[in-house]
């Protein structure tokens, strides 16, 4: 990822002033005529996004007006990354309330682009950091969510689970972390049998595994940070239409994100003990698929009859959080892209999230306030519990229709293997479907730097 955030300039360094619209006038007034004679010509009001760049007599760059609209947050200024021309930036005034250091972050946020399969652009925009700003910080948060950006981004012909195991064994080398790999029949052997139920049909340089990384001090918390990752999801026997396809390379965003925010967690230093637990299957169609019908076994022992074989990411999660209860953990974490019904609930832009523990809920709710990185807390409402009941098994992967509530209940579904500490669930989407400056169409970082400052309050 290109440097976009320094703490030095290389020439001339151009002044931002972001204002709410509230605000416009009296900035104005204070300016030179032809300031604000070309603020009304370009009909610049200070709404969200709007990004003015006022020219010089000699045909340079005066100064940057950016709007926040009526109460814009920091991550307003991810539309500079896009919109401005190369050359290096300053903030010269912003609201009191933005930290400098989310700004600077957003900024970086803005600039990343998917250029595997393009030719390279030219050179982008640069933000000279306020001072105080601890830019390495900035930068490794930035990279993080680059990472777990890429990923999604990457087509599941490139992106199978040895791939996805390669960039763990890097991470954990980075960082002096441990990894162990459980690959193909190898699951049965270690009791991970519903991710090898998943897995199984797939092509045999695609097997199924389970990935467990563990890093820091045995004395400190441990933190278990599980991660759906489905490379690609047809479905199954249960095959999803064309349209609803069509982006499942996206289905691993949930492992992405593991990985990303237990990357944070490691660039920090934060005094946990981490494990990063991993499924990485394909869903794919063969002779060996899963059948709708079939009773699977889990790793707790609890038997899952197989409603819809398109509702396989709960079930590789029921190993994983399984293994996690093992581990004892003082806090867990899973984010996958499980359900569409929480983007009917919410939509792509805000993902829902399941907790039982208050304390928790009040700190997630706190972070992403702080970091502008929004969450929606839903209920695990337990009206709609017996909806899993089975009548040939302990319970089943797909709800009855009548409880309708398909985020909720798949929730429900994995709080039966949660462990029985502080545990949370993150129903991402992982993806902008529509493009706009400083958020480009395709995969999207979401809730993890909200997690990260969860994690820095928690246990700093």
């Amino acid at each position: 990822m290109t440097e976009v955030v320094v703490d030095h300039a290389e020439g001339a360094v151009v002044p931002v002033h972001a204002l709410r619209d509230s605000e416009l006038a009296g900035f104005l007034e204070g300016r030179q005529a032809f300031v604000k004679a070309f603020a009304e010509l370009s009909d610049f009001k200070a709404k969200a996004g709007q990004v003015l760049v006022v020219p010089d007599t000699a045909g340079g760059i005066d100064r940057v007006l950016l709007g926040l609209g009526a109460a814009g947050d920091a991550q307003g200024f991810r539309v500079l990354a896009a919109r401005l021309p190369a050359g290096d930036y300053r903030i010269a005034s912003a609201p009191a309330e933005i930290a400098a250091d989310q700004i600077a972050l957003a900024f970086a946020l803005g600039s990343y682009r998917f250029d595997r399969y393009k030719k390279k652009g030219d050179k982008q925009p640069r933000l000279v950091a306020a001072e105080g700003v601890d830019v390495a910080e900035v930068r490794s948060i930035a990279h993080a969510c680059a990472l777990a950006r890429d990923m999604v981004n990457t087509p599941a012909g490139d992106m199978g689970p040895l791939q996805i195991e390669t960039i763990a064994r890097e991470i954990a080398e980075q960082y002096g972390a441990q990894v162990t790999v459980v690959t193909g029949e190898g699951l049965l052997e270690a009791n991970y049998p519903a991710v090898h139920a998943v897995g199984r049909a797939a092509t045999p340089e695609r097997a199924p595994r389970m990935i467990e990384i563990t890093w820091g001090a045995a004395d400190n918390p441990l933190v278990a940070l599980v991660g759906k990752g489905v490379v690609f999801d047809t479905g199954g026997l249960d095959i999803k239409p064309s349209a609803g396809m069509r982006n499942m390379k996206k289905d691993m965003g949930g492992a992405a994100h593991a990985l990303a925010l237990g990357r944070m967690v490691m660039a920090a230093g934060l005094p946990v003990r981490l494990a990063i637990l991993l499924p990485v299957v394909e869903n794919a169609i063969s002779g060996d698929a899963m059948r709708p019908g079939d009773v699977l076994g889990s790793r707790k022992g609890l038997t899952i009859e197989v409603g819809n074989t398109d509702a396989e990411g709960r079930l590789i999660l029921a190993d994983a959080l399984t293994r996690a209860a093992e581990l004892e953990p003082a806090l867990t974490i899973d984010l996958a892209t499980l359900t569409g019904a929480a983007r009917m609930a919410l939509g792509p832009q805000l993902p829902p999230y399941y907790t039982d523990d208050e304390e928790l809920a009040a700190q997630i709710e706190a972070a992403a306030a702080a970091v502008a990185d929004p969450l929606w807390r839903m209920p695990l409402w337990k009206g709609y519990a017996d909806s899993l009941d089975s009548d040939v098994a302990d319970l089943k992967n797909d709800s009855d229709a009548w409880a309708q509530a398909g985020s909720v209940t798949a929730a429900l579904f994995l709080q039966k293997f949660a462990p029985s500490g502080p545990w949370v669930h993150l129903d991402i989407f992982a993806w902008n479907p529509r493009g706009r400056p400083g958020w480009p169409s395709g995969g999207e970082a979401q809730s993890i730097r909200a997690l990260y400052a969860m994690l820095a309050g928690r246990y700093a």
